[in-house]
């Protein structure tokens, strides 16, 4: 099952405590469903449950009764009101006249929790949300340039900053891509148990990258380790062959015989059983690689 799904599943699963938040739930679902108009109301989706408790709340807040239909593929659910009576009864239980642009009317929001609810029906009628294990981003797709701009008002009225941009030139998505806010997104949709699945995910994502990470720069200072003592050893070999070890001065050969003895030691192992700091030592064996060079 998909994550979307997942979260879809949940919203359908809650039994909300008023009426008019249950009503606002159908309001979202009808204004943000695939058309809202006085010719025709219809909702579609992929999710036949969703589809089922459409029909439901039509019956049960508009007195409007409905079939639903299925794609000659069986993949996807509909329901469509195209009688104009039955039309202008839906638009006028949510306080919608036949003209002027389509926005979200606040006036049936009557307690606090009813934006909430709307905007649970939004989702599900047009909200996807990626799976966090791969991606964060959650969107509601909306056909309405000004319906969308309504939507965005009512988002940041619930403190969520939303994005916004133009698909294909006939779709507006308003989106999130910050794992909090769209957590943030799915615990006032109501989508409690699926926020707290994303929060886990994000942990896990964020304790492998870490460790990730820390692999990574460890490996990088082995090779970096190999690299500088080969280099060391190359230089002091070199300078056994043509000069012997006496040609060092006394600190430069200490510190050669330490090198050569510990080909596999880094630095700060080199710092420790010399005594000197990790720069000294550094300083010395580079003088030493230089000599070579020299020679």
């Amino acid at each position: 099952m998909s994550f979307s799904k997942q979260v879809k599943n949940e919203l359908l699963q809650i039994e909300y405590e008023n009426s008019c938040c249950e009503k606002a739930l159908l309001y979202g679902m009808s204004i943000f469903g695939k058309s809202f108009s006085c010719f025709e109301v219809c909702m579609q989706s992929e999710n036949e449950s969703i589809i089922k408790l459409y029909k439901k709340l039509l019956k049960k807040y508009c007195n409007v009764k409905s079939d639903i239909k299925v794609s000659p593929k069986g993949k996807s659910y509909s329901v469509t009101i195209n009688k104009k009576s039955e039309c202008a009864k839906i638009l006028g239980a949510f306080g919608h006249t036949d003209g002027g642009s389509l926005k979200i009317n606040h006036a049936n929001f009557d307690c606090e929790k009813c934006c909430n609810a709307f905007l649970a029906g939004a989702f599900l009628a047009c909200g996807t949300v990626s799976s966090p294990e791969k991606d964060y981003h959650l969107e509601f797709t909306v056909a309405f340039m000004n319906l969308s701009k309504s939507l965005v008002t009512l988002l940041e009225e619930m403190e969520l900053s939303p994005k916004t941009s133009v698909r294909k030139k006939y779709s507006n998505v308003i989106y999130f891509k910050d794992s909090e806010a769209i957590e943030d997104c799915l615990y006032i949709m109501g989508a409690a148990s699926s926020m707290f699945d994303m929060m886990r995910i994000e942990i896990v994502k964020d304790i492998r990258n870490r460790a990730n990470r820390t692999a990574n720069c460890e490996t990088a200072n082995i090779e970096k380790t190999v690299k500088a003592s080969f280099q060391h050893m190359a230089a002091i070999e070199k300078i056994e062959e043509r000069k012997g070890i006496d040609y060092l001065k006394k600190d430069l050969k200490d510190i050669a015989v330490l090198r050569r003895d510990n080909p596999e030691a880094s630095l700060a192992e080199l710092s420790r059983l010399s005594g000197l700091s990790r720069s000294g030592v550094n300083h010395r064996l580079a003088k030493i690689v230089e000599i070579a060079n020299n020679l």
